[in-house]
């Protein structure tokens, strides 16, 4: 694995409170991060799909003009993701939502902020009825794929035999010679009631459970547009993502959001108020719980991406992310959603 591109932290870390016995040491530092695109579609018809209203001809008029703005507004957030702890080299992996195909990826990948760092991509063509999928963009130098597998979204209610969603993408590498798992997902929206998100977390900590039975050690994140927010009860109670790392216990999961959002921030906005769907939830492999050891990946911080480019200046919806359309106009804009970052350190032998 190459080091020679990652940002080496220089820390002090005091052992107990004797500044005599302090221990430096430096630190590899990898950005992990989130982020819904809102509907990148390109401009042809995918048999099955309901993809119409992203065509030349349907409602938002969708022609190769605004698909290569949207691909260049999106490669310019990705590759700044992570830059603010990373300058140089941004996230090493990125979970992505709302992708048509995986002509779009490829397209994306081509940007040239994102092929300057040969970024490469995992997609598996789901079922969703609307045509859109998750994806995972990485860079080879920092993260290597082993394995990856699409697992099912299942609908349990008889009168729901005929609907299909996007499953959740699973995608096993390594980073910092670890074994690392990435799940990406997009749960219902909330056009459905609560209960199909419900659903959704039982149904990721069934595929959470199943992974940390096959190597107890994985160093595991969930991130997606959950459409809830983290006190919800499909990531409080059925996925068992907690508020505070002092109340995760074996089986449970750590949830570094939700002292976002009652912050008072978010990653989207509706009827003036923040909510933030977009989380990266994690494993306990991957929280230090203050023992100050970090040989293995650890949680170091996390963050909300913001730059100014990314919300509106004035109008009704001034100080909301600046979207794609809004009203029936285009606004050559980003995405509804701001993404979101993990940042994992380990250090140096």
């Amino acid at each position: 694995m190459k080091k020679s591109g990652l940002l080496l932290l220089t820390m002090v870390l005091f052992c107990g409170v004797n500044p005599m016995m302090a221990q430096q040491k430096t630190f590899s530092v990898y950005g992990i991060g989130f982020y819904n695109l809102e509907n990148l579609f390109d401009t042809c018809h995918d048999t099955g799909k309901n993809d119409y209203e992203f065509l030349p001809e349907g409602t938002n008029k969708w022609t190769s003009l605004k698909y290569t703005h949207k691909l260049r507004n999106m490669a310019r957030v990705l590759s700044e993701m992570g830059t603010d702890k990373l300058p140089k080299i941004g996230c090493a992996a990125i979970g992505v939502a709302e992708v048509e195909n995986a002509k779009c990826l490829e397209d994306l990948c081509d940007q040239e902020p994102l092929k300057t760092r040969n970024f490469q991509f995992v997609h598996i063509e789901g079922p969703d009825q609307r045509g859109v999928d998750c994806a995972l963009l990485y860079n080879p130098t920092l993260f290597t794929v082993r394995d990856t597998k699409l697992v099912p979204y299942i609908y349990k209610l008889p009168q729901d035999s005929l609907r299909a969603t996007r499953g959740f993408l699973v995608v096993s590498g390594t980073m910092a010679d670890e074994h690392v798992t990435i799940i990406v997902n997009h749960l219902p929206s909330r056009g459905a009631t609560s209960f199909y998100r419900e659903e959704g977390g039982l149904q990721l900590k069934v595929v959470k459970d199943s992974l940390i039975a096959e190597d107890p050690n994985v160093k595991l994140l969930i991130m997606g547009d959950m459409n809830d927010d983290p006190q919800d009860n499909s990531m409080a109670k059925c996925l068992g993502a907690k508020r505070k790392i002092k109340d995760v216990s074996e089986g449970d999961l750590y949830n570094p959001w939700w002292d976002v959002l009652a912050s008072g921030t978010g990653t989207l906005m509706y009827n003036g108020a923040w909510n933030l769907f977009d989380q990266i939830i994690l494993s306990p492999s991957l929280l230090d719980r203050d023992k100050k050891d970090y040989s293995s990946l650890k949680l170091f911080s996390h963050q909300i991406f913001r730059r100014d480019y990314l919300f509106q200046k004035e109008g009704k919806y001034k100080g909301y992310p600046l979207r794609t359309h809004g009203s029936g106009e285009w606004l050559d804009g980003y995405s509804d959603h701001l993404p979101t970052i993990v940042y994992l350190i380990k250090a140096q032998k």
